[in-house]
């Protein structure tokens, strides 16, 4: 998205001195015609003959940290801009809140301890994919988007579509572009009969180092009609091929709406 591309530009001098580093950009400008034909099904098939503004959903929350396993309620909030998600527990409360305002992307986590800590820019140049509808929504709308189709594939059992997406802008030096596509580069994996997104995958970074890759996943299954869309109702996260956070929402409410100053109020 235009709006990634100019916060991405502006904290490029942060980690300019790594360029040694950086992947540099040799995949296709071009979007597949494949790939954004089965995008926009999926997206149908997701959000049927309506159109779906916001989306709160809540339920129950396993939270693992190497030898913390936590479990508590969850409230995830949703628009196409922003999202929330709260996850309560005896020890505490953690918060992810990530919103794009006044032209920029920007993020926060909040702990146990109530502390508010920013998420480094290179780790909002890719969706969370907490709700997939707006996760791949943003994909299609984005017109620097491009999408490759991969192919049939098995994945975690299931039959699946593989596509692959990342953000091209034409605005920046080849190192910077090729670092650009890398941080933005996710891949979706549709089931192969309904095109309902069950894998989301993506790269985390360590704070202080852009060109360190932590493998990030996010698992949908259970989806339930909820006023004519399809709404996974459970979601998974891993890190590292390990399972660190398993939200099962017992409900969902679609377009009561929410905007992004009500979803990132403190």
């Amino acid at each position: 998205m235009r709006i990634k591309v100019l916060a991405f530009a502006a904290s490029l001098a942060l980690i300019s001195n790594c360029s040694a580093g950086i992947p540099q950009s040799t995949s296709s400008t071009t979007s597949s015609p494949q790939a954004a034909s089965l995008l926009a099904q999926s997206v149908k098939a997701l959000t049927g003959s309506g159109a779906v503004s916001d989306v709160t959903l809540t339920g129950t929350v396993e939270w693992i940290a190497g030898s913390d396993d936590e479990t508590g309620t969850a409230t995830l909030k949703a628009v196409s801009g922003a999202h929330r998600l709260d996850m309560s527990f005896r020890s505490g409360t953690r918060s992810e809140i990530v919103s794009i305002m006044n032209a920029r992307t920007s993020g926060s986590w909040i702990g146990q301890d109530g502390i508010s800590h920013a998420i480094v820019d290179h780790n909002l140049m890719s969706d969370a994919g907490w709700f997939p509808p707006f996760t791949l929504g943003n994909l299609i709308s984005s017109s620097n988007t491009v999408l490759t189709y991969v192919g049939q594939e098995t994945r975690n059992g299931a039959s699946v579509i593989h596509i692959s997406a990342s953000q091209v802008s034409p605005d920046l030096s080849t190192p910077a572009s090729g670092l650009m596509q890398h941080l933005t580069e996710v891949d979706i994996y549709l089931d192969s009969t309904t095109l309902l997104p069950v894998s989301y995958v993506f790269n985390s970074h360590p704070d202080n180092n852009a060109l360190l890759d932590i493998p990030t996943e996010v698992r949908y299954s259970n989806y339930q009609n909820v006023a004519g869309a399809q709404i996974p109702l459970h979601v998974q996260q891993y890190l590292n091929n390990t399972l660190t956070t398993d939200l099962q929402f017992q409900s969902a409410s679609l377009n009561t709406g929410l905007s992004i100053a009500q979803i990132t109020a403190k």
